[in-house]
């Protein structure tokens, strides 16, 4: 395995098919993604994970998009990944960052092992925002949590 680097990029490099991974909804992606700021951990010259955040007010920022192809998940790609992204924040002044998410599933656990807390509840945010209904674990996703972590 050859080193891991991260480094910010512009939106035109993120691959589209790494980010419908943790989104699967193009139409969603395209409305956030080209004013946002993106990180992407490399090794050698592949994207292998990226991180999309969205200014919020002066100093808080939020998580739009974060995605590890398959092959390097549960390796801890993404958490070296997102340990990089909330230094970087901090470095920049940010003293909140917020993320938001299905009520359950594996990223839910990976947003909270960081320490990130549960602020509010989107009822129905699935159903009311995305064409095709979403499952996961055989489960349909209805309502969208709001995490956030003070830094």
């Amino acid at each position: 395995m050859s080193d891991q680097i991260i480094r910010k990029v512009p939106a035109t490099q993120v691959p589209i098919d790494l980010l419908l991974l943790a989104d699967p909804s193009e139409k969603q992606v395209n409305s956030y993604l080209p004013q946002d700021m993106c990180y992407a951990i490399q090794e050698g010259d592949k994207i292998i994970g990226v991180c999309v955040l969205k200014a919020q007010e002066p100093s808080a920022v939020e998580i739009m998009n974060i995605a590890i192809r398959p092959a390097y998940q549960a390796r801890g790609v993404g958490t070296k990944l997102l340990r990089h992204v909330l230094n970087q924040a901090t470095a920049d002044g940010t003293k909140k960052i917020l993320v938001k998410t299905g009520t359950f599933g594996y990223q839910l656990t990976f947003y909270q092992r960081l320490g990130f807390r549960v602020v509010a509840v989107e009822q129905d945010y699935f159903l009311d925002n995305y064409d095709e209904l979403l499952f996961e674990s055989g489960i349909q996703h209805k309502d969208r949590l709001v995490l956030e972590l003070l830094i």
